[in-house]
């Protein structure tokens, strides 16, 4: 097979992975075209790549999912290829089959294959008959109600409803009686079609004590096979995966051998010549593994892989599509210590992990050795509705697993990313726990060990500290904007024992911090009816250094408005209000009203005016960010009104209907 060398690619995503890309592109000396929506026209990749081109509005149908403009752009660039990332098209057959058409190297696996592993379905199938273990269930043409009631009946509960195109956890839900089962199979089928354009579901057996462990494949267009070791991606929540490892700590070497001979084999099934995953549920209790599906394309955590083999695996894939042979042999695949991601996410893991939104006001990365972070923002990137809210993948390799998760730990106390709700603490809070640090987990371990309603908790020491420093933030401020009479000590009053003081509210707590300057930068507090001896050693635009009763603490602070983000390694994030000095009126909250949690757009409504509905029943499905969630009613009652229309995007807080 002759070699098709590429001289430039365009990068048919977005974010990190668009990055991730241009870095490799920049190595191998190609050529890097990025594509932006509206809604990325400050991001990071776009002023990253050598070339970028504005391809539409910021919905992804108008954008990165539209498979003409791409062609064209890559067409009128003089793109030798198309970099589809992960996501989006990167496993549309059509789309790898169009550029092919248009004479522009797909950097992924033939659309033969894709069509093999787009439906799950056809994949079980395919790798049942090439000796590859599958798991019991159903998987069908005739999707209706009545066949899959029927086949969940034959298969026994706890099942697990999948959508047969895409992954990410869309499209998924775990059936624990056959009572919830139409429910969950219509909520499947409609959030699988939104996400993929197809609502086929195949239907599995659950397993209920399951590790979920996948094998990298690569493959070239000479007939080789390899896989690059295992990763364990078995700390998950609501599908998607938290934390990615490797070398798992569940297996030993005969089952690492075992699953990645299998891995092979399925590659082979394929004749696989690109870059994938073959993700298989490991059951703890009987040591035995089931084919769970192939993705065909580079995963979210290849940096795991690439830590602990040295490889580039971007550059890989971009050899492979000129027709070069495999560099290495299965031989050569050697792990090298330990590797961990964790992903950071806009999001309220307090919540049950609502997507959040907003601007990162400030962004910094701790100094730490073996740390990578791939991420899609800076100071100042906006966090939007419509794309996946991951904002950062933090990666550690170590020798073994217990310096790396101490390394990942310290990395999540000092990261600092101020200006919207995030997972971090919610992060940290796992490397804390004994099982994770033993790896003694299964696939509901957040869901069965972690509550979320501990995680917004803070100490009265984290509270004080935080609105002291937030107090001196302020004070500074004043200091250098002061004008006229700088001599004059701060804060000077007629009255010696009048002290200065500040109001300020954390949730639903109020703190009335009062405080005196004694000159020199040495105040003394009063807050809680506890006094503090404070002295100001730094402070600048984002941080502030403070000693607090002879302790010392590094804080970051950044504000919008009248709401403070702050973070240090002590007190973790928190987000206070200042109060005004006069009061404000409240907006009067509607009686029976239901408002939107958070930006969205609404996929349907599930009752009329009129309708009787009692507490728990489903009011409307709205999604933001790629997931669905359900309005429910909190008590009995009739819909009065309903303000929001299907397809229709609301902000937080829009009042969507009213129940009396």
């Amino acid at each position: 097979m002759s070699i098709r060398p590429i001289h430039s690619i365009l990068i048919a995503n977005r974010g990190e992975i668009a990055s991730r890309i241009i870095r490799s592109c920049r190595k191998m000396g190609i050529q890097s075209i990025a594509v932006f929506s509206d809604a990325d026209s400050h991001a990071p990749f776009v002023q990253q790549a050598d070339i970028a081109v504005h391809i539409g509005e910021s919905g992804p149908a108008a954008s990165y999912l539209n498979q003409e403009k791409l062609l064209e752009v890559a067409r009128a660039q003089g793109a030798d290829a198309i970099h589809p990332g992960y996501g989006f098209l990167s496993e549309n057959a059509a789309f790898a089959r169009a550029c092919g058409e248009a004479g522009i190297t797909f950097i992924g696996p033939r659309p033969e294959a894709i069509e093999a592993m787009g439906s799950k379905s056809q994949a079980k199938s395919l790798m049942r008959s090439h000796g590859v273990p599958v798991i019991p269930g159903y998987q069908g043409e005739d999707q209706r109600i009545a066949t899959l009631t029927k086949a969940a009946g034959e298969i026994g509960f706890p099942l697990l409803l999948k959508a047969t195109a895409g992954g990410g956890g869309k499209g998924m839900r775990i059936v624990e009686a056959v009572e919830g089962l139409e429910k969950a199979i219509e909520s499947a089928k409609r959030e699988a079609l939104s996400a993929f354009g197809d609502d086929e579901l195949i239907i599995e057996k659950y397993i209920a004590q399951g590790r979920h462990i996948e094998f990298q494949i690569f493959g070239d267009r000479h007939g080789n096979a390899l896989h690059l070791l295992e990763r364990e991606c078995t700390i998950q929540r609501r599908y998607q995966k938290v934390l990615e490892e490797s070398p798992s700590p569940a297996l030993d070497e005969g089952l690492r051998s075992k699953m990645g001979e299998a891995a092979i084999q399925a590659a082979k099934a394929l004749n696989y010549d690109n870059a994938g995953t073959v993700e298989f549920i490991f059951d703890d209790k009987t040591k035995d593994f089931f084919f769970l599906e192939v993705n065909t394309r580079l995963q979210v955590e290849h940096p795991v892989t690439e830590a602990i083999t040295g490889l580039d695996l971007v550059q890989m894939q971009i050899e492979v599509a000129e027709g070069r042979p495999l560099a290495i042999r299965q031989t050569d695949v050697k792990g090298n210590g330990y590797a961990i991601e964790a992903r950071l996410y806009a999001e309220d893991a307090a919540h049950n992990f609502m997507p959040a939104t907003g601007k990162v006001l400030h962004w910094e990365i701790p100094q730490v050795e073996g740390l990578r972070v791939d991420t899609a923002v800076c100071s100042g990137s906006e966090v939007s509705i419509h794309y996946d809210p991951m904002i950062a993948k933090l990666i550690v390799h170590d020798r073994n697993r217990a310096t790396a998760h101490r390394k990942m730990a310290y990395t999540l106390r000092h990261l600092k990313c101020l200006g919207l709700t995030t997972n971090q603490d919610f992060l940290l809070h796992l490397f804390e726990k004994t099982a994770i640090q033993q790896g003694n987990y299964d696939t509901h371990f957040i869901q069965e060990h972690v509550d979320p309603a501990l995680l917004g908790q803070k100490t009265v020491q984290q509270k004080a500290l935080a609105a002291i420093a937030l107090t001196l933030a302020g004070w500074y401020q004043r200091e250098q904007a002061r004008t006229v009479l700088r001599a004059m000590p701060s804060g000077w009053r007629n009255s010696r024992y009048m002290p200065q003081q500040q109001s300020w509210r954390w949730g639903e707590e109020e703190f009335l911090v009062q405080y005196t300057a004694k000159g020199g930068q040495l105040f003394d507090f009063i807050l809680l009816e506890q006094n503090y001896q404070v002295g100001l050693i730094h402070a600048d635009a984002h941080h502030l250094s403070l000693r607090l009763d002879g302790v010392q603490h590094e804080l970051s602070i950044a504000f919008q408005g009248s709401r403070f983000f702050l973070h240090s390694a002590a007190t973790g994030n928190m987000q206070w209000q200042e109060k005004d000095r006069f009061p404000r009126k409240e907006a009067a909250k509607i009686k029976g009203g239901f408002e939107a949690p958070m930006p969205s757009q609404v996929v349907k409504v599930l009752v009329e005016s009129g309708q009787q509905v009692k507490a728990g029943d489903g009011l409307m499905v709205i999604s933001s960010m790629k997931m669905e969630n359900t309005i429910e009613a909190d008590q009995d009652g009739i819909v009065e009104e309903i303000f929001a229309r299907e397809g229709q995007n609301v902000a937080a807080g829009f009042l969507l209907l009213k129940l009396k």
